[in-house]
């Protein structure tokens, strides 16, 4: 908090602050943003089926969750990426219009997405993938490997590298700010923080090393992805791979 109560941090509070006098209004349906993003024409790797009827309780994961920063390099395997891509974004009930997932959002509105940089895979080679969620499937933007950029765009950690995979959660204020104006921007951390946990919790339940980053260099960031930081911009990260 600033000593006079004018930094940005302060005004962005005062800013999106609830109050009975000013809200209020109806909703531009025909403005609202799409749920889902899909890159047409992107090769796709569709992923397993994930299992979600066994494995570490969720009590003895939550006990023994860590921040861990030291990897061994070892691969991915499919189903691996299929379950924390599931804990994260993963549909539990699908009623036709509206998609129940593994995660909660404001709203329902899930302005979060997940990209994956794989630095080692089992049948699925190095580079930046998107996460399509209703296909469950993983979207290549571009091969190679981007584990170097990616510690350099995250202030020099360098377990961004060592790491199995990064995961990347960027955010379309679009789809929320339609229903809850400049409020929305703390909805959207809260949903990143909120996939964030699922990430490390399925994470730790696999037997796996995750580690939540929140200090990078946005336009850095963005641009490994190939989005403006406008319309779409990084909110979170997460190093994760074999301990």
């Amino acid at each position: 908090m600033s000593e006079n109560g004018n930094g940005i941090g302060d005004i962005y509070q005062k800013e999106t602050k609830y109050d009975r006098e000013t809200l209020g209004g109806g909703l531009d349906w025909a403005s609202r943003a799409e749920t889902y993003k899909i890159y047409e024409g992107a090769p796709r790797f569709t992923l397993p089926e994930p299992e979600v009827s066994e494995g570490s309780s969720l009590w003895r994961a939550l006990n023994n969750r860590r921040s861990v920063r030291n990897f061994r390099r070892s691969p991915f395997a499919p189903s691996q990426l299929s379950q924390l891509l599931w804990a994260v974004n993963g549909v539990t009930l699908d009623v036709g219009e509206w998609q129940f997932r593994a995660t909660p959002s404001a709203g329902a509105l899930y302005p979060v997405e997940t990209y994956v940089a794989i630095n080692r895979g089992e049948e699925i080679v190095p580079g930046v993938y998107h996460h399509a969620v209703r296909a469950h499937a993983l979207e290549l933007l571009k091969e190679g490997d981007f584990g170097p950029q990616l510690a350099s765009a995250c202030l020099g950690q360098s377990m961004c590298a060592s790491a199995s995979a990064v995961f990347i959660f960027t955010a379309i204020p679009a789809r929320s700010k339609w229903k809850y104006g400049e409020r929305a921007y703390r909805y959207i951390y809260l949903d990143a923080g909120h996939a964030g946990a699922g990430l490390h919790l399925a994470a730790e339940a696999l037997g796996l090393g995750c580690c939540m980053i929140g200090a990078f260099f946005d336009d850095e960031l963005n641009s490994i992805l190939g989005i403006d930081g406008v319309e779409e911009t990084a909110v979170y990260a997460a190093a994760v791979g074999a301990r």
